[in-house]
């Protein structure tokens, strides 16, 4: 997992509250057994039409939102399922932070287990970096470190719980963790009486 520092680029506005993670990444597109490759699905049913062609008013489809690099969007962002593929696929498309006013809270683990940034700002926040989101010039920097949230004038700062913002500054899944305890592992197992079953 890439580790967290700051983050820059265009942000992208989805001014909707209770996104749902069957709108960020519809059942019909859970076939695959990787983790990447989710990307091209996000949003489907809200991006392309019946017959699997673009909708033009869509923000994702814009042209000058294609490189966005944070997502800005409304209450509740992730409720629904708890399905890993809505981040694995807002990860895939090329996001690196989801700002919203709240976040479901399977939704929001599941961002940190990837290295996919949840920033919960005040609904006045959200509102005024929704605007400043409308127009593809103005740039956003996210700092973990510093944890805030720069655009111009605007400034904000987040809260984040110790242990997340350590898992993504140092680019820690569960398997890094874990792995942090290496040697500890290593003394358990050779200290384990040889008759009990093996671990391996």
């Amino acid at each position: 997992m890439k580790k967290v520092k700051t983050i820059a680029g265009k942000m992208a506005p989805l001014p909707r509250n209770n996104v749902d993670t069957d709108q960020i990444m519809p059942k019909q597109h859970l076939k695959r057994v990787e983790r990447t490759g989710f990307g091209p699905f996000l949003f489907h049913d809200w991006a392309y039409d019946h017959e699997d062609e673009p909708i033009p008013d869509f923000i994702l489809n814009h042209p000058e939102y294609q490189d966005s690099k944070v997502l800005v969007s409304g209450h509740n962002f992730g409720s629904g399922s708890s399905r890993e593929h809505a981040p694995w696929g807002l990860e895939d498309w090329g996001f690196e932070a989801i700002v919203a006013p709240s976040f479901a809270d399977i939704f929001y683990n599941n961002c940190v287990n990837i290295g996919l940034l949840p920033v919960v700002l005040s609904e006045a926040e959200v509102t005024e970096l929704t605007e400043l989101a409308h127009d593809p010039g103005n740039h956003v920097v996210v700092d973990l470190d510093k944890q805030t949230v720069t655009c111009g004038d605007f400034q904000a700062t987040f809260e984040i719980d110790p242990h997340a913002k350590h898992r993504l500054a140092n680019g820690l899944d569960n398997i890094g963790l874990t792995l942090q305890h290496a040697d500890a592992i290593d003394r358990f197992e050779t200290a384990r009486p040889g008759f009990k079953p093996s671990l391996a």
